[in-house]
């Protein structure tokens, strides 16, 4: 069940907020939907109510917010807009991605690719995806956690008839088990169609709160659309034998030649049309939309228009006289919406027709009007839930409530006050407001090691980038030992004393940018919300995996390098070096540490290439200015600093420790080596800094 009270937006500069005190509720085994045209606050309303927006309110799902929950993909599944996922990976890919993320076994996407009918698109990249099996594929991702809630923006939006009844089919399903399902939509008829209950939003605010059977009804009016040369004589003869025989008809002409007719059907008027010798052109049964602000209108426009026709002065004198309000049947189920006898309070335009059931009134081009059962008139911008009294199942409204007093604490109401139904409760409400809504980080995943895997393997990137760093090597070291004059380590490395980086350290500095760089630009973690979670556990795997995957590239650089020289000129050239342990350790830290550069770069500034131009920074900028600041002019120089260490810590260490540990010392105080820890700590502080910020938002 979802609960949401009090959903405000944050104001865009001198522009109202996109939605302003918006409340409703979305009851479990039932399809609700959000209904309002483009630019009524629908996509900003889901938003708010799944902390991707800053704005107020509260929102509960099964009693509970969603930054209480532990693990908010288990229950509520997100569908906004298309799959954000690596257009490159596979079906079957990504699937399991998300599986490792949200902590389930493997074989659960299978079992989605099953329910979802892309079982033969396994394989399919995500990219390939047509728009309907995009839609298919977001659903399956979404259900992957088997969550309690679903939460759609227009889903069925630009697909086919079939895509969209298959999409409907599988929300209705989904329901049906006991789950809870929210879609938004633009479309009234598909509203009334697929859903159980519909929330009518227009301008940001709510309408209408009403049972779809209701809605149906009130805002979606079966009607017969004529065209004939003789429209005038036809309304009148419509007219008149719809009085005789005493039923509810309307018939608005619509200019020229065309006619609208409510509350009949073709049959009747073919026939009328028949007996009196007129000419039809046209003769078919329409779905007249009313549009999505056609429904109840606010307590202030009605009380505008009752002032303007001298109708406030009927309304207070009967609620002096203790006349009870028109009664409406409510619906069984539906929730409690006290703020709906304040929307449709009684109004009528003054000169309107009220007369009794079965009068029918033939009206000139101009504002509809309807008539309801009841036989009372309505004006078609008002809707004829507008004039009903209280919608279906909202409470008691206030007994001596004047309707210009109701506006003024309407505008200023707060979602807790909504839920009460007396005067005296909303004004000693009226002084507080919602609390904020802030945006927080998804979770990470459960599975994080795992996670990773799956995210670096599952697209050919790595592979490629590994190919082209040995193609290059290898064309670079045979052209060093052409020339001559360079280093038998440098010569291995294939790294030109004019380059500031090796191929390979260039390279595992890119995979490593590319470990959160395509977290941000297709965040699978986190949908729509461009952002990535920072929690240590995904650090340490993306840590852990990169630094793998820059060993491995490092041996297979200096193996690759080594027979390729052995293949051109002999043996000669393949030779280790006589310190190949220290040059060994060197050259792995100085990848690893490229590596390890590239992740906390890209995870600092949300970036790819930012990650890659802090792994090309360190030689180029910190190495000369760590080299400047240590060679200028001093007082004091750290001489016999190493050996001084040397004696202090390394005097008994089992094993001989103690030469490795001097080792990486002297790699530590070289000038790359250095600078790259220098550059390190900065980043991971970043990073911890970052991460501690957003955590206390």
């Amino acid at each position: 069940m979802i609960q949401a009270f009090g959903l405000t937006s944050n104001p865009r500069k001198e522009l109202p907020p996109a939605v302003d005190d918006v409340s409703f509720e979305a009851r479990a085994g039932r399809v609700t939907a959000l209904l309002g045209a483009s630019g009524a606050g629908k996509t900003t309303a889901l938003r708010l109510m799944l902390e991707l927006q800053r704005g107020r309110g509260l929102t509960y799902f099964r009693g509970r917010p969603l930054h209480r929950i532990a693990h908010p993909a288990r229950e509520v599944g997100v569908l906004l807009g298309d799959v954000p996922g690596h257009p490159a990976r596979t079906v079957r890919g990504h699937l399991r991605m998300l599986c490792a993320a949200a902590g389930v076994p493997v074989r659960r996407a299978d079992e989605v690719l099953e329910s979802a009918g892309l079982e033969s698109l396994r394989d399919e990249r995500l990219g390939a995806l047509s728009r309907g099996m995009d839609r298919r594929l977001g659903l399956a991702c979404a259900l992957v956690p088997d969550p309690h809630t679903l939460v759609c923006d227009d889903p069925a939006g630009a697909l086919s008839a079939q895509d969209a009844r298959w999409l409907h089919g599988a929300l209705r399903a989904h329901a049906a088990q006991g789950g809870t399902v929210l879609f938004s939509t633009a479309d009234p008829k598909e509203a009334a169609r697929n859903a159980d209950h519909v929330v009518t939003l227009e301008k940001g605010r709510i309408v209408a709160d009403q049972e779809a059977v209701e809605f149906s009804r009130t805002r979606l009016r079966p009607r017969v659309a004529v065209r004939t040369p003789h429209a005038a004589r036809l309304a009148a003869l419509v007219t008149k034998e719809a009085r005789t025989a005493r039923r509810s008809v309307e018939v608005v002409p619509e200019g020229g030649n065309r006619l609208a007719v409510y509350g009949s059907t073709c049959a009747d008027i073919g026939e009328t049309a028949f007996r009196n010798g007129i000419l039809v052109h046209q003769l078919a049964d329409e779905v007249g939309d009313m549009g999505p602000g056609a429904g109840a209108v606010p307590a202030a426009r009605n009380q505008e228009r009752g002032e303007a026709d001298g109708d406030r002065a009927q309304v207070a004198g009967a609620q002096a006289a203790g006349a009870p309000a028109p009664p409406r049947p409510a619906s069984s189920g539906a929730p409690q919406h006290p703020q709906a006898d304040l929307r449709q309070a009684p109004a009528t335009e003054g000169g309107a027709d009220t007369t009794a059931s079965g009068t029918v009134r033939h009206r000139t081009p101009g504002p509809r009007r309807a008539l309801a059962p009841d036989g009372v008139a309505h004006s078609a911008a008002e809707g004829p839930g507008a004039a009903e009294g209280p919608g279906p199942g909202s409470g008691d409204a206030p007994d001596a409530l004047d309707a210009s007093d109701a506006s003024r604490q309407r505008a200023s109401r707060p979602f807790g006050a909504r839920l009460s139904g007396s005067a005296s409760a909303v004004r000693a409400a009226a002084v507080t407001l919602p609390p904020p809504i802030s945006v927080r980080s998804a979770p990470s995943p459960l599975r994080p090691l795992r996670y990773e895997l799956r995210r670096a393997l599952g697209v050919g990137t790595g592979f490629v980038v590994g190919a082209v760093v040995l193609l290059v090597s290898a064309v670079t070291a045979v052209i060093l030992a052409r020339i001559g004059h360079t280093p038998q380590a440098r010569l291995l490395a294939a790294w030109p004393q004019q380059v500031p980086l090796p191929p390979a350290a260039l390279g595992a500095g890119l995979l490593g940018a590319l470990a959160f760089g395509d977290e941000f630009r297709h965040p699978a973690l986190a949908a729509d919300r461009g952002t990535v979670p920072r929690r240590m556990g995904l650090l340490t795997a993306k840590l852990v995996v990169s630094a793998a995957t820059a060993l491995l590239l490092a041996a297979l650089t200096v193996g690759c390098d080594t027979e390729v020289l052995r293949l051109f000129y002999g043996s000669e050239l393949a030779q280790a070096p006589a310190d190949w342990p220290a040059l060994s350790a060197g050259w792995l830290g100085l990848v690893v540490g490229c590596a390890w550069s590239g992740v906390l770069a890209a995870g600092v500034f949300r970036s790819t290439s930012a990650g890659l131009a802090a792994v090309v920074a360190v030689p180029v900028v910190v190495v000369p200015l760590v080299q400047k600041v240590w060679q200028g002019p001093s007082v004091r120089t750290a001489a016999g600093f190493p050996m001084r260490v040397r004696e202090i810590l390394l005097t008994q260490w089992p094993f001989g420790g103690e030469r490795y540990v001097a080792e990486a010392l002297r790699l530590v105080a070289q000038p790359v080596g250095g600078a790259m820890t220098l550059s390190l700590t900065t980043l991971l502080c970043a990073y911890l800094l970052t991460t501690l910020r957003s955590r206390v938002q």
